[in-house]
């Protein structure tokens, strides 16, 4: 697959595709479900010039400090946690790029996922404000936030219908502004779903990505995943993430373990180490 890749008889998106499948990834499980990068980091422009670097986000760094602000803080997280019991490792993050809440998030106005999302709110949509409205709005989130450090799904890649609410959901409306919300707040350059997929998939494939994107790689599957070159990145996640970091077969205690599955499943793991 990498030798097709790099001869470019795959593209990025089939070839992403692919590392998520071998690295354990499945549209059948919302813990470990394909994840995918931002790529961009214009969402306020009236046009998007695919041939300027500056409209890319920085692949080589994880998506919480793609924002230099946000480094500095992630550092001293990890610097100064310590753990009396001395069993769990330090960790930048204390969230994860890809989990089950994460996926119904996106996929909202979709079925299933617009029930399994009531289900895990106990019977009801989540308040507005934390809702998915606004593909610029996310973005933000991500640049001020430092615990916000969702990736993407693939489906920002190919499926219009998950900005549209086709079944009219009641989504509720923003505490501040009072806007109802509908289908998601597209950035100014897409002036439409269809359009957005389109420019979107566009950028993904485009030759700063594909110059860039083994950066990313690395970072989630690849060697920058786990040891000192993940520290050094910035790229430490919470030790439960990780494969093999706990032995749930070795558990007696039936609650133990019950809690500590329950945890994996909803936290977010990290893909196999390719």
């Amino acid at each position: 697959v990498f030798q097709k890749w790099v001869n470019r008889e795959i593209s990025n998106f089939d070839y992403l595709i692919q590392l998520n499948t071998m690295a354990g990834r499945t549209y059948n499980d919302l813990a470990q479900y394909p994840v995918f990068p931002w790529i961009l980091q214009d969402y306020t422009s009236e046009e998007l010039d695919l041939n300027n670097p500056a409209v890319f986000r920085d692949l080589s760094k994880p998506i919480g400090v793609v924002n230099e602000k946000n480094a500095k803080i992630v550092k001293e997280n990890y610097e100064n946690f310590e753990d009396p019991l001395g069993m769990i490792d330090k960790f930048h993050y204390g969230t994860h790029y890809s989990n089950a809440a994460g996926v119904m998030h996106y996929l909202i106005r979709v079925e299933p996922f617009t029930t399994l999302h009531i289900q895990l709110q106990s019977g009801r949509f989540d308040s507005a404000d934390r809702q998915f409205h606004s593909i610029p709005a996310t973005w933000q989130a991500r640049m001020d936030n430092p615990n916000d450090v969702r990736e993407l799904i693939p489906e920002f890649f190919y499926f219009p219908e998950f900005l549209e609410n086709q079944n009219g959901f009641n989504l509720g409306q923003l505490q501040t502004s009072k806007e109802v919300i509908n289908d998601v707040v597209l950035p100014k350059w897409a002036h439409s779903p269809e359009d957005f997929i389109y420019k979107h998939r566009k950028a993904l494939e485009s030759e700063y990505v594909s110059a860039h994107l083994h950066e990313w790689i690395d970072l989630i599957f690849g060697y920058k995943q786990r040891g000192p070159a993940a520290v050094e990145a910035l790229n430490v996640f919470y030790y439960c993430t990780y494969e093999g970091a706990v032995d749930l077969d070795a558990l007696t205690d039936e609650r133990e373990r019950k809690a500590l599955e329950g945890m994996i499943n909803n936290f977010g793991q990290t893909p196999c180490q390719l």
